[in-house]
């Protein structure tokens, strides 16, 4: 199990940070399994800034719970920066949030290929009112806790980013 202790005081500074701004957060999350949702709501009085978390672990999820066009993901894949984009503008179509982040990758050990190996992650923010914002981070064969952990401390980041 991927340990998020050490990104515990993270989560609840962003979380003070999003009460003062006024935002509320939705995740979208494939290869984190829910993660970033699961760590921001371990924190007592969350509820007053996170919305919602959408686990999309399969393709049919994407699709289904946030409206990733099919064609898009059968052309692009789903370790894409467009699905990601996708993601991310979906999960905040679809909540009360005015900050979404998506998540979309290759956790390993398998799974990886020349083009997107173990360890490649696309990241994307949509904030209403904003331009949708992409980070793509190859983090290597880390081991698929290591890689999730990362995972998690970028998009944290990310939500840093857009409330500083």
């Amino acid at each position: 199990m991927t340990d998020l202790s050490p990104l515990h005081a993270r989560a609840a500074a962003l979380l003070d940070r999003c009460r003062a701004a006024g935002a509320v957060i939705a995740t979208a999350e494939s290869c984190t399994g829910g993660l970033i949702a699961g760590l921001l709501t371990e924190i007592a009085g969350s509820s007053d800034v996170v919305d919602r978390g959408f686990v999309t672990y399969s393709n049919a999820a994407k699709t289904d719970m946030l409206g990733v066009p099919a064609d898009l993901i059968a052309a692009e894949g789903a370790v894409s920066e467009p699905v990601a984009r996708a993601m991310a503008e979906g999960a905040l179509a679809r909540s009360a949030a005015t900050l979404a982040v998506a998540v979309t990758g290759i956790a390993g050990p398998g799974g990886g290929s020349a083009d997107k190996p173990v360890g490649l992650v696309h990241f994307a923010l949509a904030a209403k009112g904003r331009p949708t914002r992409h980070r793509a981070c190859r983090f290597g064969d880390r081991g698929r806790d290591g890689v999730r952990a990362a995972t998690i401390a970028v998009a944290l980041e990310m939500l840093e980013e857009a409330t500083g």
